[in-house]
């Protein structure tokens, strides 16, 4: 009977059902290990580059603030074009109107400011919850930035005007908007906060 064959066998080799049960979980182990490891890789890419983002935003509400806080009697038309090139939206629009003021005190006092960033936060981070439509993007940038975060900048600054005896101290308290406008992060909005 040795010449017989079956159709369970090949050479007179049977296959063991427990060895195959256990090649094929082995098989769905390895699967599902190979997808949860890429599920957990992508979210730590997406978080890293969420950071790094992030980080941006604060930098440049920061150095946009350090141009703020520096400014001089001799180089205020320079900073003022420097702040003037980094916003966006109405901020732009409404700036040489806004700032036309403070140039003309700045250059009066002949002022001498030197400034140091305290503190830089992002006010809000919100997730969208499932199935919840996107924030609607504010009505003068929609279109324009594909994202705005909020940054509290602390700063103080040292102001000598010429006349004066002391210098003086100036702490400043800013909330403002950052807008990524095709990868540029620019300023939208800002608001002193007493």
């Amino acid at each position: 009977m040795r010449g017989r064959s079956s159709a369970n066998s090949v050479d007179g080799y049977f296959p063991d059902s427990r060895s195959s049960v256990a090649s094929a979980v082995l098989a769905l182990v390895a699967v599902a290990a190979v997808v949860l490891a890429t599920l957990i890789w992508n979210a730590h890419r997406g978080d890293t580059d969420e950071r790094a983002y992030r980080t941006r935003v604060l930098q440049a509400a920061a150095e946009w603030t350090g141009v703020l806080i520096n400014m001089n009697a001799d180089s205020v038309d320079a900073d003022l074009n420097t702040l003037h090139e980094g916003t966006v939206g109405q901020l732009n629009t409404d700036f040489e109107a806004t700032v036309e003021p403070y140039r003309k005190l700045v250059r009066t006092l002949k002022a001498r400011t030197t400034g140091q960033i305290n503190a830089v936060a992002i006010e809000t981070i919100h997730h969208d919850q499932p199935g919840a439509p996107p924030p609607a993007p504010r009505s003068d940038l929609s279109g324009l930035a594909a994202r705005t975060d909020t940054v509290m900048v602390i700063a103080t600054s040292v102001s000598e005007n010429a006349g004066t005896e002391a210098p003086q101290t100036v702490r400043w308290t800013l909330r403002m908007d950052v807008s990524d406008v095709d990868g540029t992060l620019l300023i939208s909005r800002l608001e002193p906060i007493r």
